[in-house]
């Protein structure tokens, strides 16, 4: 039961603080809609999802006028199609794209996961061809969002398929040139990826997830930092109680918001993921949230550890006020998407090493980072494999979404709009790891996977 301040304190979080509902997002089985005729399989998908989609986007505007509180996205997760489209007689899995994006599109969701692949300890055929239906796919669909699950702490990484997602990160590029890459803002490699997780570009419906499921996706950066700037001269201990407590409350408001739309749609809630998401919007950024800790610049020395309280305190609030926290839940640092990260970025305070260290204490990895379009595929591929080792070792979710901005150098910048953003292009080391990425294989999972 909500209390009557909680109430006051939601609706004033809403009005000055940029607090949302990042995204509902409707989870939904595909898996009886494999066939061995491609058509008659793309036809069960479509009819399906806007079947059981029909009434999402209705549902979101009617609890946005009942509660008051904006819900940003209304979007949709499928089954990966490489097991949906394994059965199908067909070259390539271009057409289950098309199929994702008909049905996005007629339901009027902004976005579709699931055009997804999981290789972490292997590729079946299935696998190998969507992931090379991926260039094409993106470049000719609007909604259509992929990701790739190359690594795993019980498995590994399959660093053949860390090589082969270099290849096609920089193909997704050069396909999407005239737009500035955009078609890898839609692509995301993961280790250790959820099955539940409401945010995009990595959202697929996991094959233990039930037939149809209400995940939410709750944000709230610009409340977290005048929660933290009222206690400006506390200790780290009253610091971290501050972000815990303005967790607790955004948590509870998120799963109110899950529960109802899964009422209002009849299908079970499944969970609420509490990340702290930014916009390019000034008053919501994670980066803002860190200086306002006492970094005058976010990426300066002491970032790592001022994000690492900030990831755990927000873990600790979400726990205590759900049972129910799942996806991702902590912070990302998406560099194009967040005003401060532009910023920082800019200045060159904000490098991808320091990024990279970052991302060991943070929600995600290396997320909506620009770099010169020339950077080779093994390059990007180290770049990967670091991430997926970082995850592997250290037991939690790591990803990639990186974009070699075709014809663009250091100092130059993308423009992809709206959520997406801008961002500044990011300098790479230049010394080759080719001979590293190509060695193939596997790196065997650390010792500490053996806990059976």
């Amino acid at each position: 039961m909500f209390t009557i301040k909680e109430i006051m304190e939601t609706i004033r979080m809403v009005q000055e603080e940029k607090l949302d509902i990042r995204t509902i997002t409707m989870g939904i089985s595909l898996r009886d809609c494999a066939d061995s005729n491609p058509e008659k399989a793309c036809q069960k998908i479509y009819d399906k999802i806007t079947t059981r989609a029909e009434k999402l986007v209705a549902a979101g505007e009617e609890i946005e006028r009942e509660f008051g509180i904006p819900i940003v996205n209304k979007r949709i997760s499928v089954t990966p199609i490489s097991i949906v489209a394994e059965a199908s007689e067909c070259q390539d899995y271009v057409n289950f794209a098309k199929a994702l994006d008909k049905a996005a599109a007629q339901v009027g969701v902004n976005f579709i996961g699931g055009f997804s692949a999981l290789v972490h300890k292997g590729t079946t055929r299935g696998d190998e061809k969507l992931i090379r239906s991926i260039p094409e796919a993106l470049d000719i669909t609007e909604r259509v969002c992929s990701s790739v699950n190359v690594g795993t702490t019980k498995d590994g990484i399959n660093m053949d398929a860390v090589y082969r997602m270099g290849q096609i990160i920089v193909d997704t590029a050069g396909r999407t040139a005239d737009r500035d890459g955009l078609g890898c803002a839609k692509l995301v490699v993961f280790t250790n990826v959820p099955e539940d997780n409401p945010f995009m570009a990595g959202a697929f419906h996991g094959i233990g997830e039930p037939e149809c499921v209400i995940n939410v996706g709750v944000s709230g950066p610009g409340v977290v930092k005048k929660a933290v700037d009222k206690v400006k001269d506390q200790d780290f201990g009253m610091l971290a109680e501050t972000v815990k407590n303005t967790a607790f409350k955004v948590t509870r408001m998120g799963e109110l918001v899950g529960r109802a739309a899964a009422e209002k749609l009849n299908v079970p809630f499944g969970i609420v993921d509490l990340s702290l998401a930014p916009t390019p919007a000034v008053g919501d950024s994670v980066a803002e949230v860190l200086e306002s800790m006492g970094l005058e610049m976010c990426g300066t020395h002491g970032t790592t550890a001022a994000l690492a309280l900030l990831n755990d305190a927000v873990k600790k609030g979400g726990a205590m006020a759900s049972s129910y926290v799942g996806g991702l839940s902590g912070a990302f640092i998406p560099v194009s998407e967040d005003a401060g990260m532009i910023r920082a970025a800019e200045k060159g305070v904000l490098t991808l090493e320091k990024l990279e260290a970052m991302t060991c204490v943070c929600s995600v990895g290396l997320d909506m980072i620009a770099i010169p379009g020339d950077t080779s595929a093994e390059t990007i591929a180290a770049i990967i494999a670091d991430e997926a080792a970082i995850g592997m070792i250290n037991q939690k979710t790591t990803a990639v979404r990186i974009i070699p901005a075709p014809g663009k150098k250091v100092g130059d910048h993308v423009e992809f709009g709206g959520l997406l953003g801008h961002a500044p292009i990011m300098p790479v080391k230049k010394p080759s790891s080719a001979h590293f990425v190509k060695r193939g294989g596997r790196i065997p999972a650390p010792i500490h996977s053996l806990k059976n």
